[in-house]
């Protein structure tokens, strides 16, 4: 019987998933934004990583802070946050952490190197028609 087995293994994932919601929670209050969007988004959580860039722009300073955490993500967390603000842009509440994250990506990356970007053609017809 694996019923057992199969139900400890889902309570541990349950688990874990409290502690990365706590080591979140606890990274947005300590302000360490670049460590709290990292896990929001491996975590796959858009709304999260909403909240992240919300937080970081009411700080002085915010578009700054902002634009020195998003370039300092890996190649992988970019594409994740360009598929998420994506989405955000089509809300017109969000629309404006959408556009501030995606002018420091257009600002910071080349050119070819945003070509490379997994989703990049359908996110560029997902943007012009509300950017």
């Amino acid at each position: 019987d694996v019923t057992e087995i199969e139900e400890k293994e889902a309570q541990a994932k349950q688990e874990e998933q409290i502690m990365k919601e706590q080591e979140l929670s606890n990274l947005l209050h300590e302000k360490r934004y670049l460590k709290a969007l990292g896990l929001a988004i491996s975590l796959d959580r858009p709304h999260t990583v909403l909240t992240v860039v919300k937080a970081i722009l009411k700080e002085p300073e915010g578009r700054r802070q902002l634009e020195e955490n998003i370039v300092r993500l890996r190649k992988d967390q970019k594409e994740a946050v360009l598929g998420f603000l994506v989405t955000w842009n089509t809300n017109s509440r969000n629309c404006h952490e959408a556009q501030a994250v995606m002018e420091t990506l257009l600002k910071h990356e080349a050119p070819d190197s945003l070509l490379q970007f997994s989703g990049i053609k359908s996110a560029v017809e997902s943007l012009l028609p509300y950017t």
